[in-house]
């Protein structure tokens, strides 16, 4: 029982930071003038502080090593993953820097980790994979052009 409690407590302390981060960087009306880099760097921020997760390792992980990463830190069930998916999304969406195709990659990696681990089908999810797929193939029409 305690170990269910434990669990229950990480996962709602990750859901609330998650929550916290998606308020304060998309949806505050007096931070329209945040540039994507100063969302990134806040959002790492809170991670490591409030979670001890470390944003900056997690995105140059490969998709393997993600995974377990992902898969020690008993708060992340497949909605804070999905939460994660989605401020990282909206980041590299957001960021016109070489570095916003690093953004959607590791955002499309945790969707498609969301996707295998997760017994119910979520057609926003689906909606959110292939929006970053067109995107990164797009980018990468572009750069052969």
């Amino acid at each position: 029982m305690r170990q269910e409690d434990y669990l229950m407590r990480e996962i709602n302390k990750i859901g609330i930071i998650i929550s916290a981060i998606l308020n304060k960087i998309f949806r505050g009306k007096e931070n329209l003038a945040i540039t994507p880099e100063k969302q990134m760097e806040e959002t790492k921020e809170i991670l490591l502080n409030k979670a001890n997760f470390n944003l900056d390792k997690f995105l140059i992980l490969d998709t393997e090593e993600s995974n377990e990463y992902i898969s020690n830190f008993d708060g992340f069930n497949i909605e804070n993953l999905e939460s994660l998916a989605k401020i990282i999304f909206q980041i590299g969406f957001s960021n016109k820097s070489n570095n916003s195709k690093k953004y959607l990659k590791k955002a499309l990696q945790l969707y498609e980790f969301c996707s295998q681990k997760d017994k119910v089908y979520s057609l926003e999810r689906e909606i959110n994979i292939n929006m970053i797929k067109n995107s990164l193939s797009q980018t990468d029409n572009n750069e052969d052009i």
